[in-house]
């Protein structure tokens, strides 16, 4: 049997907010987790250009670093995958930027939060991403309205 596409879904402003809270926590770890990586992928090139033959590291300790490695992308992928099984999507790991879809006016948009941010306030046109942010204030001022799916 042939699994039905899953629905995209539509988020409010005020649903996104409603959901901040759990969204940020995931991407507290995920943020977590790619700053940690690129940290452990960097240590990891050094010792791979000669830290065994130099002996700042055995082959032993060379292989758990890399088997490390691996957990921490699993876990980062599982956390990405938690984000988009809520419907969020995930836009930068560093940054701790996500994207909640949305419908203005009949077109679909981005509702943009970021890591650090108390509210969600932000919306952009799909093509335009993080720096054609426009502040949610704006859709108000001209009565436009943001619908979701849910």
């Amino acid at each position: 049997m042939i699994a039905e596409p899953k629905k995209r879904k539509f988020f409010t402003p005020e649903q996104a907010n409603a959901m901040l809270p759990l969204v940020e926590s995931i991407v507290k770890d995920i943020s977590r987790f790619a700053h940690a990586l690129r940290d452990r992928h960097a240590r990891l090139e050094r010792l791979n250009q000669g830290g065994v033959g130099k002996g700042l590291i055995t082959q032993g300790q060379l292989e758990e670093e890399q088997a490390a490695l691996e957990s921490d992308s699993e876990r980062l992928q599982e956390c990405v995958e938690e984000l988009t099984g809520l419907g969020v999507e995930m836009k930068d790991l560093s940054m701790g930027l996500v994207d909640f879809p949305g419908l203005k006016d009949g077109r679909e948009i981005c509702l943009c939060w970021k890591l650090g941010e108390p509210r969600l306030e932000w919306w952009h046109e799909t093509n335009t991403g993080f720096a054609g942010r426009k502040p949610l204030s704006e859709v108000r001022d001209q009565k436009s309205e943001i619908r979701s799916s849910l």
